[in-house]
């Protein structure tokens, strides 16, 4: 809509934050991507340009995990609705409790409680019922494998002899030795029956496709739900290394994984791996795709929108502090043209964490725009409103995507006494944003894309 007939309600900087991080959400709405992948012209399907093509007693598999898994799935079913296939169609997909529902073919299981990110034996229940089909499947039959972000906890298939809780115990080991993400995948995806590629070596289908929708940096396919299609260039040798790096600063490992790592590595094969003839993986949605519908909102809205940028990694605080100081640089600089400036990015920041006995809660969102109101502060957001909001509807063990902040924020939070750096230096954004009514509420959105952030900064005439 054109930023003329906007009705004055939504003139206001808050609303067009909102409005502009709510487009980039809905242009990665998993529901629409998955069934755009498909191309249905009567008989003929085809799967992001690959032709299926069916016998009599062929059937479409499909199977996956992640936070996006529900939609995707009804997403696909609403593609084939009326096909001479449909009733061929049957699938499982593994997905956090909140997000089951009723579908007519396709199963989802409630892999994990809500909120609640590391896997459980319900998700082994639910990954080994995958494995199970995907094994079953016949050279005429198709395969389509659906994920998204969150995957890797919703799909947990210990390898044999490993049990679960060993592989939590790997994970707290590392994690507390301070091992980094990449070292953490690289070992639990030697541990895994459907990480690394499992899945895509267990799958005897003729054909395999996976649509997926991208939450990791640069859309690397072996991080994305720990790469189930992909093969696996890290070996059990590296794993082994790793374990041993980090062995011994807090606990040691699970005898049973040292064991199995070892007994994987000597039997080690260096030839590289490569991904076979008849699986396809696809990227169906990713960052980039909301950050650049975000900015073509805002352009509608009548904001000049420079050099907008999806995959920004760093650490929150850090890059809240920076958007801060950018918005007040063009607020007291040159004259603003049109309706303001708008400044878009997305990725996936980092929050460090400090030793407090305190309360700390909140999210990497909610650091990052409580990083900027504090760097406001004393100069105060007239003109300036800040939004970060995850896309997938969480932000940190809490029930907000993120937040949004602007000057009657900042006015109801000094009125109330409240100082963001005394939340800030604990990590603890989430009550500050409570009080402040700046937090962003969607519940789950059932994609994930990383984060979305809005900056504005409005004209002297708007």
């Amino acid at each position: 809509m054109p930023a003329d007939n906007l009705p004055a309600a939504s003139r206001d900087l808050r609303s067009d934050a909102l409005a502009i991080w709510r487009a980039g959400l809905d242009a990665v709405k998993a529901e629409s991507l998955t069934r755009n992948a498909l191309q249905v012209d009567g008989a003929a399907i085809e799967i992001c340009g690959h032709p299926v093509s069916l016998g009599e007693k062929s059937q479409i598999c499909v199977v996956g995990g992640g936070k996006a898994g529900g939609a995707m799935a009804a997403g696909l079913e609403q593609a084939l609705a009326g096909t001479v296939v449909f009733d061929r169609l049957e699938g499982w997909i593994n997905v956090p409790e909140n997000c089951v529902r009723p579908l007519k073919r396709i199963h989802l299981h409630g892999a994990r409680p809500a909120g609640r990110n590391e896997p459980t034996e319900e998700g082994v229940r639910g990954s080994l019922r995958i494995l199970d089909m995907v094994a079953g499947l016949n050279a005429d039959d198709v395969c389509v494998v659906l994920l998204s972000g969150g995957g890797s906890a919703l799909l947990p298939a210990p390898a044999e002899g490993v049990r679960l809780e060993d592989k939590l115990a790997v994970t707290r080991l590392l994690s507390a030795g301070g091992a980094t993400i990449q070292e953490l995948n690289c070992v639990r995806k030697q541990l895994s029956r459907i990480k690394g590629g499992g899945l895509m070596r267990a799958c005897t289908a003729g054909l395999t496709i996976a649509l997926i929708i991208s939450d990791v940096i640069g859309d690397p396919l072996q991080s994305i739900a720990s790469g189930p299609t992909v093969p696996n260039s890290e070996t059990p040798v590296d794993a082994l290394a790793i374990l041993m790096r980090y062995a011994g600063q807090s606990e040691s490992p699970p005898p049973a994984v040292m064991e199995y790592l070892e007994q994987k590595a000597g039997e080690f094969s260096p030839d590289a791996p490569e991904v076979p003839s008849h699986v396809f993986n696809h990227i169906i949605g990713n960052n980039r795709l909301a950050v650049e519908a975000a900015a073509v909102a805002a352009r509608e809205l009548g904001y000049e929108v420079p050099d907008p940028q999806a995959d920004v990694d760093g650490v929150a605080r850090e890059l809240g502090e920076a958007l801060g100081a950018q918005c007040v640089a063009v607020r007291e600089g040159a004259a603003v043209s049109g309706r303001g400036i708008c400044f878009l990015s997305g990725g996936e920041p980092v929050v460090n964490l400090v030793k407090t006995d305190g309360p700390q809660k909140g999210g990497r969102n909610q650091e990052l725009v409580l990083a900027a109101v504090n760097r406001l502060w004393d100069d105060g957001m007239a003109r300036i409103a800040i939004l970060s909001g995850g896309t997938d509807g969480e932000d940190g063990p809490t029930d907000a995507a993120g937040a949004v902040a602007d000057s009657e924020l900042i006015a109801r939070a000094k009125a109330a006494g409240l100082d963001p750096a005394d939340f800030l230096s604990v990590n603890n954004s989430y009550p500050f944003f409570d009080r402040t009514e700046g937090l962003i509420r969607t519940g789950p959105t059932e994609t994930n894309v990383m984060d979305l952030r809005v900056a504005l900064v409005s004209s002297q005439a708007s």
